[in-house]
C-alpha cells in the first residue's frame, strides 16, 4: 500500500530513538535557565501578522520573504511565529507583567516557522530555546545573558564555539551610521540586489546582513558601527566586555554582526561553530531596548537570545558529544495465560504508581517471543508469570544484564522488587567504586524511590 503523503519539505519527524536526546537537551536548558532566575512561558503558535511586522521589522528578510501568513475565516491576517521574542513581549504587555517586579525573566521551548530553502541545520519548521529578560538596562545584564548561554553549552559538553560580540548602538548614534552607510552604498547602488536597493533609505544596515555574494562582497569594506557609537553606547559596550573578562568568557569583536531582526540595539552576539557548514550560528541574541515601546508599552529596556535545537543536535552529533543512555524499562513481565495477564496488570499498576517503568505483553506473543521482545526493549529485569507462580505467590526476577536471578514474593511486590533492585545496584557500585556511600539512590531508579 502506497503512502498517502510524506512529511512536507522543510519539516522532519523526530523518532523515539532520537527524541530522548532532545528531551535531555531541553531539560538541561530549562534547569540552567531556572538557576539564572528564568521561568517558562508558553505563547500561541500564531499571532496577528502586525505583531511581527512591527516587532521583527518589515525591512527584514523574515518579514519580507519568510513568514507563513494567511487570512483566517474572519479575514484576519494571521502568521505562524517566525521567532519567539515578539510573542513573549506581547504576552508581557497583555498580561501586565510590567507591574510585577522587574526584570521579568522568561524562557521558552517553541516551534518556529520560516519559508527558507531547506538544508542541514535550516528547516521550515524548527525549534528554539529562548530567554527574554524584560526590564534590565545595565550592561551586567548583557554579560549575564551571555554567561547563561555559555553555561548551557558547558553543561551539554559542546566544544569549539566562538563567541562573537558587537554593539549596533542606539537610535541616536545609529542615525549617523546610517548616513555613512548610505553614502558608501550609493556608489554601488546599481550592483546591489533589488532587496538591498530597497533597504538603502529605510534601513541600510540590513544590507550588511544580505546573503547575496555580490552584496556581502560590497559590504565587506563598508564603515563599521563601532566608529559611530555615542559615548553612552561606547561605555555600555566596554562594561559588557569587562564583565565577560571577569567571568573568563572568551570573545572576539565582530563589527559585522547586526543580527537579522530590526529590534536589536546596543549589544548583539552570536555563538558560532565551524563544524556544521553554512548554518554555523547556534545561538544569537542581544539587547532590544525599544521593542516593548514599539509594541505599545512604555520604555522597558530588555534583552534575550535564542538557540536552535536542530542545529545543536547537529553540532553535538558532529562532535560526538555524549548523551545519557535512553531510559530502559525497569521490568518486563512475560505472561502465560489469561490469569497471569490479569495478575500482571495488577502488579504493573502497583509498580507504576511507585514510579517504575513496567511493561507486559499486549500482543498475544508466545513466551519465547515475549522474552525476545524484552531483550529488544533492553529491559533491566524480566519476570515470567504463570499459574504456578501465582499459586506459589512467588516469581523469579532475572537481571537481564548479568543473568542473576532472585525469587521474590508477589505480596507487596513493588516494595520487594525495589528492595531487590536497590541491593543489586549497590553491589554494582561497590564493585566499580569500592564504596557506595554518598550516592543518591533515587537517581538510580528513575524516581522509583
Amino acid at each position: 500500500m502506497a503512502l498517502i503523503t510524506k512529511a512536507i519539505r522543510g519539516t522532519q519527524d523526530l523518532l523515539p530513538n532520537e527524541s530522548y536526546k532532545q528531551q535531555y537537551i531541553e531539560k538541561q536548558m530549562l534547569e540552567t535557565a531556572f538557576n539564572f532566575g528564568y521561568k517558562e512561558i508558553r505563547t500561541p503558535v500564531f499571532e496577528h501578522t502586525e505583531l511581527f511586522q512591527r516587532g521583527v521589522g518589515d525591512t527584514t528578510d523574515v518579514v519580507q520573504k519568510e513568514m507563513y501568513t494567511f487570512n483566517d475565516k474572519g479575514n484576519r491576517s494571521i502568521t505562524l511565529r517566525p521567532e519567539g521574542t515578539a510573542g513573549a513581549v506581547r504576552s508581557f504587555l497583555e498580561h501586565g507583567l510590567y507591574n510585577e517586579p522587574l526584570p521579568q525573566k522568561v524562557c521558552y521551548l517553541t516551534s518556529c516557522y520560516r519559508y527558507e530553502k531547506p538544508q542541514a541545520g535550516r528547516l521550515r519548521e524548527f525549534h528554539q530555546f529562548g530567554v527574554e529578560c524584560l526590564g534590565a538596562a545595565e550592561p551586567v545584564a548583557d554579560a549575564e545573558l551571555i554567561s547563561l548561554a555559555q553555561n548551557i553549552f558547558d553543561i551539554l559538553q559542546i566544544n569549539n564555539l566562538h563567541l562573537e560580540i558587537n554593539s549596533i548602538g542606539c537610535p541616536q548614534c545609529r542615525q549617523k551610521y546610517y548616513d555613512a552607510l548610505k553614502e558608501y552604498f550609493k556608489k554601488y547602488e546599481n550592483e546591489l540586489c533589488e532587496t538591498c536597493r530597497g533597504r538603502m533609505e529605510r534601513n541600510p544596515m540590513r544590507i550588511l546582513d544580505c546573503k547575496s555574494p555580490v552584496c556581502s562582497g560590497i559590504a565587506k569594506d563598508a564603515p563599521t558601527i563601532l566608529d559611530y557609537l555615542c559615548d553612552d553606547c561606547k561605555e555600555h559596550f566596554e562594561a559588557v566586555k569587562g564583565y565577560l573578562d571577569i567571568m573568563e568568557i572568551p570573545y572576539t569583536i565582530n563589527p559585522r554582526i547586526v543580527r537579522g531582526l530590526d529590534y536589536y540595539t546596543r549589544t548583539v552576539f552570536e555563538f558560532v561553530s565551524d563544524e556544521i557548514g553554512a548554518q554555523g550560528t547556534v545561538c544569537g541574541g542581544g539587547r532590544y531596548d525599544g521593542l516593548v515601546e514599539e509594541l505599545g508599552g512604555s520604555h522597558i529596556p530588555s534583552l534575550g537570545f535564542a538557540m536552535g535545537l536542530e542545529r545543536l543536535m547537529l553540532l553535538m552529533e558532529a562532535q560526538g558529544t555524549p548523551f545519557p543512555e535512553e531510559q530502559r524499562p525497569d521490568l518486563f513481565i512475560a505472561t502465560m495465560g489469561e490469569v497471569a495477564t490479569k495478575k500482571a496488570l495488577a502488579l504493573a499498576n502497583e509498580l507504576r504508581y511507585d514510579g517504575a517503568s513496567v511493561l507486559y505483553d499486549i500482543a498475544g506473543r508466545s513466551l519465547k517471543a515475549q522474552m525476545k521482545y524484552a531483550n529488544k526493549l533492553n529491559a533491566q529485569y524480566s519476570m515470567v508469570l504463570g499459574e504456578d507462580e501465582i499459586v506459589k505467590g512467588k516469581a523469579t526476577v532475572k537481571n537481564m544484564d548479568t543473568g542473576d536471578q532472585e525469587e521474590i514474593s508477589l505480596e507487596d511486590f513493588s516494595e520487594n522488587f525495589m528492595r531487590m533492585s536497590i541491593n543489586e545496584s549497590m553491589k554494582d557500585l561497590q564493585n566499580t567504586m569500592g564504596d557506595g556511600q554518598g550516592v543518591d539512590l533515587s537517581s538510580l531508579f528513575g524516581g522509583m524511590m
